[in-house]
């Protein structure tokens, strides 16, 4: 089998014979982008270079940069668990190209490492390009002799990517790969694309257009390239799963939890094992890199990730600190890449125990409260948002929290007055000229 630590090796020695500078992962918090949480995509660090504001002594890299999605535009923070290819924390596999090669050598690199180097059967590939990007598509066909059938136009902004409402912009070329008949859905482009039988595993941006505030392109002086390819999905394909959560690295942690907590990852206790071991990558590296829990901004998301992962140890009969005796293990899964985990080792163990122990008494009371709201609610009503925001003002709880403990019970929240209730609050701190009851 293929690990995944191997195949990141392979990813990046590929684009090292090719005159690639392998550069080293951007911390999470972005250094040159205040405008975002953290690094969301492989191409933030890169991000001055393209916009011309900064210059490199290369022009041509890649890395294999780590990013969380946890808040803002791409939140996937909900779904983690519940879902083969969620996650809030995750490495994202890219080259570049800072006005050097363009599409046809995006095409002829992305072309060699799946099909030559991983080996991934062209019958098994389908690739989509922007529907009057005729360029990319006889390139396609070109390179790879693969049949129109499968060199499929979208005329979507799903294979057009922008920075933002102004700046680089440019088509997209996405690789996908098909699992097979025996999963559910179709091609890309596909009344039913939204299965889960073709997964993409890896998107070309071609950069090749600034857009400007009247909405209107010009061409770039330098087109670039930009390619991401998320690390978990190319491993799953690589050994031959379908579920990310099934890759060596997760099989490991989440072997790991299921004998600290005695229950197996199965059934309903399935995805408390996959939220507790995504969790632990996100909170252990944000930690690493110099977040620390609070009550705002970065630190309130680290601490919504370790509530949410704590909750579902609690879930699974937990009472003594989980995360802080699986982080250990992940420091030695992952450390050799990222060397930052070790040297913050002592902390991010101290800083998950600490918090781990903080919120239990939080949690035993806030779910007794909980069970006090449903318990006299008809089955499968919603809890009132006035309840829910009780819960988050004097217990710590989340919103999402309250989503996702109620989630077992075929349970939604009443957001619109929950919204309400804290609007309420807000207006009536501002008469009283404080800042109100702040989060735990």
């Amino acid at each position: 089998m293929t690990s995944l630590k191997d195949i990141r090796a392979q990813f990046l020695e590929f684009f090292a014979s090719r005159d690639h500078f392998v550069a080293p992962s951007a911390p999470l918090v972005p250094q040159n982008d205040p405008t975002l949480l953290f690094v969301n995509a492989g191409m933030v660090p890169f991000k001055n270079v393209f916009t011309g504001v900064e210059t490199r002594d290369y022009k041509r890299a890649a890395s294999s940069q780590k990013c969380v999605r946890a808040g803002g535009k791409h939140n996937d923070l909900d779904n983690v668990g519940y879902t083969a290819r969620h996650h809030t924390f995750f490495e994202m596999l890219g080259n570049f190209s800072f006005g050097d090669y363009f599409k046809d050598g995006a095409i002829e690199n992305a072309w060699d490492l799946v099909h030559r180097q991983f080996g991934l059967p062209a019958e098994k590939l389908t690739v989509t390009v922007y529907h009057t990007d005729d360029e990319a598509f006889d390139l396609w066909r070109k390179i790879s002799g693969l049949p129109e059938s499968r060199i499929i136009r979208i005329a979507t902004s799903d294979n057009f990517w922008a920075m933002g409402d102004t700046g680089p912009c440019g088509p997209c070329s996405e690789i996908f790969y098909d699992h097979g008949e025996h999963i559910p859905g179709g091609p890309p482009g596909s009344p039913d694309e939204d299965g889960d039988r073709f997964v993409e595993i890896w998107n070309l941006v071609f950069m090749q257009y600034e857009k400007h505030g009247d909405g209107s392109q010009t061409d770039l002086p330098k087109p670039s390239i930009d390619t991401g390819m998320g690390l978990e999905r190319i491993a799953a394909v690589l050994q031959g799963v379908h579920d990310n959560y099934d890759v060596d690295l997760f099989r490991t942690l989440i072997a790991a939890s299921v004998d600290l907590t005695g229950r197996k990852a199965e059934g309903a206790d399935a995805p408390a094992h996959r939220v507790i071991a995504d969790h632990l990558r996100a909170t252990s590296f944000l930690i690493a890199d110099g977040v620390a829990p609070s009550n705002e901004g970065r630190g309130y998301v680290l601490r919504r990730i370790m509530r949410r992962a704590m909750r579902y140890a609690h879930q699974l009969g937990v009472r003594d600190p989980l995360l802080a005796r699986l982080a250990p293990l992940l420091v030695r899964e992952m450390g050799g890449a990222f060397p930052e985990l070790g040297r913050a080792e002592p902390l991010i163990v101290e800083t998950l125990k600490s918090e781990e122990e903080k919120f239990r008494s939080l949690l035993d009371r806030g779910l007794k409260l909980l069970d006090e709201e449903t318990e006299n609610l008809p089955a499968g009503a919603a809890l009132p948002g006035a309840a829910a925001f009780k819960l988050y003002d004097t217990y710590g709880f989340p919103l999402d929290l309250t989503q996702d403990a109620l989630r077992r019970e075929g349970r939604e929240v009443d957001v619109e007055g929950f919204d309400a209730a804290m609007k309420a609050q807000r207006e009536a701190a501002r008469r009283l000229g404080g800042v109100g009851r702040r989060r735990r």
